[in-house]
């Protein structure tokens, strides 16, 4: 009954055209090159919060499945990539392109995403309620390792530079010692600054770190030359005996998508290149790839729309975001009053069975918007930035001002605008950032609560095999990194004295 509640109010009329919106949104700004999943979502965050919980998550899912699939239409049509995750789509989207066949590779990409949503949407119902059942024994000590855990993902999405990942996402844990102290009452850090009592907001930060920064980065990059769409595209609707040949393509990558997703950190980005040369690497024909193959397409698309759901089975049990797509919906689930963990599945099934719902029905939808509006909806991608920067600067300002009518706030997001962009070019990544403020709370009240609990005694983090295991996992994910980074100088030096 608990899913045909979901399904029922997904389908109310204003839900469902709040998730067609999103859906369609979410595919604009995806295919709009540089801009991602995660500035779709902060943008228009602030713009559900008169909205029902319910009814928020299901137009903020919308923008997630649709932003996912959003940059391949401009990777295949222009060879310009509209988020990270679509670069392995380009190298044999855009090929086809040069060979005529741009419609046949866009019917492959949109397909390939709906099955890999789809298939990545049955582990997330099926296996959502038993990690939430197993979590909802957890204890303060608990959450606390769960939140170490949480913050080592910092080491995955550092990229190359990983001291600077560190960096930021210590600046991260700082910004959230800001304001009130919930466990003794006392003010810290405010410097006499009342607006500062409630510390830096989550959703200004946000706004702030992903939008403005990405609005200055790209107002110094200057206006940017036209870009034409061919007219040369051709049918886009998939033919019966391409998708029957990509069959065993298609689940295998979207099995890599949805276990990728899965683990906190990693995100779409990564799985689309681990598909992609997964398939490369059992293919009869290897040396084909990266001059035009539809299996190219279906692996990558297929992987990284299969990180949607993925992404959101630790994100809902356990709290912890799959990638940054999920630390933002994280907030959002925060700012609706909503403590996201196993609790959740427990107080709020009807939120739970309505995300299942809108994810699904979500990956339909994109699907027909993929096969019918993908060539104007490029069209709409390749506006000149003139035009695009006063958008994202006017959205971003309401944004920050929405949520409590406070111009404090929109200050907030303006500070952190310029923070951002000047961290991103010194070469230092902002999802740490933002993993830390969300994280950091959860950190440290369990820390202290535990502590408080035991009187003290720090043992009690070592009582819960549960516990254990999560800082072990948490050490061992950080000593990997440590050694991963080790060996690459140490190869990059070696290469250098050559």
């Amino acid at each position: 009954m608990g899913f045909l509640d979901g399904l029922m109010t997904v389908f109310q009329i204003h839900n469902l055209v709040l998730l067609i919106l999103g859906v369609v949104l979410g595919i604009i700004v995806g295919a709009i090159p540089g801009l991602t999943a995660t500035l779709a979502i902060s943008l228009l965050l602030p713009f559900t919060f008169s909205l029902e919980a319910s009814t928020a998550l299901i137009m903020l899912i919308g923008i997630y499945v649709g932003g996912i699939y959003g940059g391949s239409i401009t990777a295949i049509l222009l060879r310009t990539p509209g988020t990270p995750a679509a670069a392995a789509t380009s190298l044999d989207g855009y090929p086809l392109m040069q060979k005529g066949q741009g419609g046949r590779a866009l019917g492959i990409a949109t397909s390939a995403s709906f099955i890999g949503g789809q298939i990545s949407c049955i582990f997330l119902i099926f296996l959502s309620p038993l990690i939430s059942n197993f979590a909802i024994k957890f204890s303060s000590a608990e959450y606390f390792a769960l939140a170490i855990f949480g913050l080592t993902i910092i080491f995955s999405v550092s990229g190359k530079y990983l001291l600077k990942g560190v960096i930021a996402g210590l600046i991260g844990l700082v910004i959230n010692t800001v304001g009130f102290d919930v466990i003794v009452a006392y003010p810290r850090f405010t410097f006499g600054v009342r607006s500062l009592m409630i510390g830096f907001p989550l959703l200004p930060a946000i706004i702030g770190l992903f939008a403005l920064s990405e609005l200055l980065r790209l107002f110094k990059a200057g206006v940017d030359d036209d870009d034409a769409i061919h007219d040369n595209v051709g049918r886009i609707l998939p033919r019966w005996p391409d998708l029957r040949q990509l069959k065993w393509v298609l689940l295998k990558s979207s099995l890599i998508g949805t276990f990728i997703g899965a683990l906190p950190g990693a995100g779409a980005n990564i799985a689309s290149f681990v598909a992609y040369s997964e398939c490369k690497r059992t293919s009869k024909t290897p040396e084909l790839f990266g001059k035009g193959i539809i299996e190219g397409v279906a692996a990558s698309e297929s992987a990284n729309n299969a990180v949607t759901g993925g992404a959101l089975i630790p994100m809902l049990t356990l709290g912890v975001p799959g990638d940054a797509v999920t630390a933002v919906l994280l907030g959002a689930l925060t700012i609706q009053g909503l403590q996201p963990g196993p609790l959740l599945f427990r107080n709020n099934p009807g939120i739970i069975n309505s995300i299942f719902v809108s994810t699904i029905v979500g990956n339909i939808v994109m699907l027909l918007t993929g096969l019918f509006l993908a060539k104007a909806i490029a069209k709409i991608a390749i506006m000149k930035k003139t035009t695009l920067i006063p958008i994202i600067a006017i959205f971003s300002m309401i944004g920050a001002y929405a949520a409590e009518s406070s111009l404090a706030h929109m200050k907030i997001a303006v500070i952190f605008g310029i923070a951002g962009y000047i961290l991103e070019q010194m070469d230092f990544p902002l999802a740490p950032i933002a993993l830390s403020i969300v994280l950091g709370s959860l950190a440290e009240n369990s820390f202290r609560a535990a502590l408080i609990r035991s009187g003290g005694d720090w043992r009690i983090f070592f009582h819960s095999a549960i516990s254990v295991v999560f800082l072990a996992i948490a050490a061992a994910s950080v000593f990997f990194a440590l050694r991963n980074q080790y060996k690459a100088s140490k190869e990059s030096q070696g290469g250098a004295s050559l």
